[in-house]
């Protein structure tokens, strides 16, 4: 195999997305190359003006079964997959042209389901010749080119301007292994579609697929490399927002603006989530945004530095004034009103995110997490939990106030790691523990920095006092109970199942405490 260039002498080109397909299709018969075509691609072309030859007067058999057969004929793959040094004389024998350049996308597979048409639709959209000449063309790349995406045009019409109408082994290999990523994600989504008509939970096999959406400057440390990936879900949130302003999003900041804004959604009043770490320093509901943000920042101001502010309304004016006061890393909304966005302009490093929709917090969907030779996979926690629903265990019952603030708790704590504890009082967090190896340390250091936020806003005792509780799980002894009496929590919600629930509803009962038990636990690791 020489590595000189590969003149392009004939293209067959049959694809569903036509952008740029004429402009394409006319620089290269500029060059003498002998199009085939099928279909609608062919229309397109002729219709422009240009030498279509179909494939069906190619092969001398014509398509047949709606379309279903059309390019799967040994004179199509068989010109595909020649090797031009060791093939020649089968070519010549069954008279096979050779063909240089293979442009194939497949039908709309993931559009078609994404659009919830039915089973009927979405297996009609199962290409079957397109991934067959994509994988032939990209197994034969020492001889042939393959493009399955129309931004990859440019490219091979440079490299034919700088070789004489030639394709480089550089380039062909760089198109083919964009080719069979194209058809592993695709049979990847064609796969999972499948199971889940099935209703097969856990099939033998699960392929993982996305589409590069952006190279990281580095990962969660300058040593680690990094780059974020689209699944296609269509679900509001980082993958589907789009950027008003500021730098170049990092590893951290999208994994940190994704925490905040599934936090933010949580709620359906106006309500704001200041993150950091990916764990809330502050969650607040109000009757506007710009309430529920200086509620929110009131919890814990100094770690509310640097980190990343999710709105579930419109970004105002109001509430952008207050934020540009604050060094913050990421904003993201819904949307933004055009005064919100001159105030915000200013803060020029400030990236501004909009999502045009909020996601679903019950909506299930695949949550990953890799592991030494593997990976897990599980539902999203998609849990929610029925205010009515809720089991009072204690012999006083949660006042109105009481269980609005523990429904509101519970949701917070929800979205923070475990173990988690969240105080909150008039559906404003007051006081957030997080991550720690012990429940007790976890709601010590939540009331700890009450305290401090208390005492640096003049105020007479820290905001614990008079709050209520949340445990992301059950209270295991009664000392994490009893320390959140200790800091001044009257009524606690928490998921229940210990094997010492009873000591816990004994403590609670002796301090006056109202409790609830849920029956669903969040977890977050």
């Amino acid at each position: 195999m020489t590595a000189a260039p590969i003149r392009v002498t004939r293209a067959l080109l049959s694809v569903s997305d036509k952008s740029g397909l004429v402009e394409f299709g006319r620089f290269l018969a500029g060059h003498g190359v002998e199009l085939l075509s099928t279909g609608g691609s062919a229309k397109a072309l002729r219709e422009a003006g240009l030498a279509v030859r179909d494939v069906s007067e190619h092969t001398g058999f014509p398509e047949m079964m709606d379309g279903r057969v059309k390019t799967l004929h040994p004179k199509v793959h068989g010109g595909i997959l020649a090797r031009r040094d060791d093939h020649a004389a089968a070519m010549a024998e069954h008279g096979i042209p050779p063909i240089d350049l293979v442009v194939v996308n497949l039908y709309p597979f993931e559009a078609t389901v994404a659009r919830g048409a039915g089973f009927g639709d979405c297996v009609e959209n199962i290409d079957i010749g397109g991934p067959a000449m994509i994988r032939s063309a990209a197994k034969n790349h020492d001889f042939v080119a393959v493009v399955t995406e129309p931004e990859d045009y440019a490219a091979v019409m440079a490299e034919m301007e700088a070789n004489g109408g030639g394709t480089t082994l550089a380039l062909r290999r760089r198109l083919a292994a964009a080719a069979f990523a194209r058809t592993a994600a695709y049979d990847a989504a064609i796969s999972s579609w499948f199971a889940g008509q099935t209703g097969e939970a856990w099939p033998k096999r699960v392929s993982l697929t996305g589409t590069l959406r952006q190279t990281l400057r580095y990962g969660e440390n300058p040593h680690q490399s990094a780059a974020f990936y689209a699944t296609g879900e269509e679900r509001p949130g980082i993958a589907t927002a789009r950027q008003l302003q500021g730098k170049e999003l990092s590893y951290n900041n999208l994994n940190d603006t994704d925490a905040a804004f599934e936090l933010v959604a949580e709620f359906d009043r106006p309500a704001v989530a200041i993150i950091k770490h990916a764990n809330p320093c502050g969650v607040a509901e109000g009757a506007s945004v710009a309430e529920a943000y200086g509620r929110a920042l009131a919890c814990d101001p100094v770690s509310a530095f640097g980190g990343i502010i999710a709105l579930n309304r419109t970004l105002d004016a109001a509430t952008a004034e207050e934020i540009a006061k604050l060094f913050a890393e990421v904003v993201i909304a819904p949307d933004a009103d055009e005064a919100a966005r001159a105030v915000l302009a200013s803060k020029k490093n400030l990236r501004v995110l909009l999502t045009g929709a909020l996601p679903d917090p019950g909506a299930k969907g695949p949550f990953v997490k890799s592991v030494a030779g593997g990976f897990l996979l599980q539902d999203r926690d998609a849990g929610r939990i029925d205010p009515g629903a809720l089991k009072v265990v204690t012999r006083r019952a949660p006042s109105e106030q009481e269980m609005r603030d523990l429904v509101f708790a519970f949701r917070v704590a929800k979205h923070v790691k475990s173990n988690a504890i969240v105080y909150a009082r008039d559906l404003a967090t007051v006081g957030i523990g997080a991550g720690q190896m012990s429940r007790v340390d976890s709601s010590r250091i939540a009331a700890i920095k009450s305290a401090e936020a208390a005492r640096a806003a003049g105020l007479a005792q820290p905001g614990t006092v008079g709050s209520v509780v949340a445990s992301d799980a059950f209270f295991p002894f009664a000392d994490g109970l009893l320390a959140a009496a200790e800091a001044g929590a009257t009524a606690v919600i928490q998921p229940g199942g210990s094997v010492r629930d009873e000591e816990v509803i004994a403590a609670a009962d002796e301090k006056g405490l109202a409790m609830v038990f849920t029956g669903m636990r969040h977890f977050r690791h």
